[in-house]
């Protein structure tokens, strides 16, 4: 296994562990270091890309896991966002609607002999996911540090704001996905 794939191993194996501390309140300080987990997991995101592209180590392996563990990490932060209310049902409904229906699209993809890599779009979402995860997570270490204090309404206000973008960003690349793999659906009749 090459050094991308590792790290996009890596960033499912710490999953567990930014759960770990999110949840667990008694852990001081715990939104800022599942924020710190959450950013270094995201960052495996594009150092795995960046060498794979650099030293010519792409693979099939990297091409489905990498943006498997992209949606794993991310969906694992808006389902207990939810939890908490930290998210909307519907938001989060449709953002892990649209990760499933890409993901089926690929396994489809991959039936016909054909790897599907993220596009710029599906980047540009998962950029605008991870903005959201982070900020939400310190906006929430913000009002746990405030001895349950509500934040200022501005901070507050951005949480939906970002979590809006993310459902639009999230539509868009959808679509934007099927729509340039239409002809693996030209059987389906």
């Amino acid at each position: 296994m090459n050094l991308p794939n590792k790290l996009t191993v890596l960033r499912i194996t710490l999953i567990p562990v930014f759960l770990v501390f999110a949840m667990i309140e008694a852990i001081p300080h715990n939104y800022l270091l599942a924020a710190v987990v959450f950013a270094a997991a995201s960052f495996t995101d594009y150092l795995d890309g960046h060498i794979a592209r650099r030293d010519h180590l792409v693979t099939n392996f990297g091409k489905l896991m990498d943006p498997l563990a992209d949606k794993l990490l991310v969906c694992s932060a808006m389902v207990f966002f939810v939890g908490i209310n930290a998210a909307t049902s519907l938001a989060v409904f449709i953002i892990l609607a649209r990760e499933f229906l890409v993901t089926s699209v690929r396994l489809i993809a991959a039936e016909h002999g054909r790897v599907i890599a993220a596009d710029k779009w599906g980047k540009l979402k998962t950029v605008f996911q991870i903005i959201w995860v982070l900020y939400t997570l310190l906006v929430l270490w913000v009002s746990a540090s405030l001895l349950e204090a509500v934040p200022p309404m501005w901070m507050g206000l951005l949480v939906v704001v970002l979590e809006w973008i993310v459902v639009v960003l999230t539509v868009f690349s959808g679509f934007n996905y099927v729509w340039k793999n239409r002809e693996l659906f030209s059987d389906a009749k």
